[in-house]
């Protein structure tokens, strides 16, 4: 089950992404983040929903320093190894 998501608040240059990273490794979760250019983390997160769902809440509230405007989440798909971080877009 994967999800592409779009973070958007106070999400950068507050460490969102490498705290997604050791959520999603903790959650079993697959997939990458990234910064976009726009301010906004785009992620996608794959695997079981329970672990996505989990992932997800946490990606609403981000590490502190964070403050998560809003979380937008559409339907993906893709398989991957690992969760990365990806260069900005």
């Amino acid at each position: 089950m994967a999800k592409h998501l779009i973070i958007s608040g106070r999400v950068q240059g507050v460490g969102y992404r490498a705290s997604m990273i050791d959520e999603a490794r903790r959650l079993g979760v697959t997939g990458w983040v990234r910064n976009r250019r726009a301010g906004t983390v785009e992620a996608v997160v794959d695997g079981d929903p329970a672990a996505v769902a989990a992932i997800v809440a946490w990606a609403r509230g981000g590490p502190p320093g964070a403050r998560v405007g809003n979380v937008e989440i559409h339907e993906t798909t893709g398989t991957f190894t690992g969760f990365d971080w990806l260069p900005t877009a």
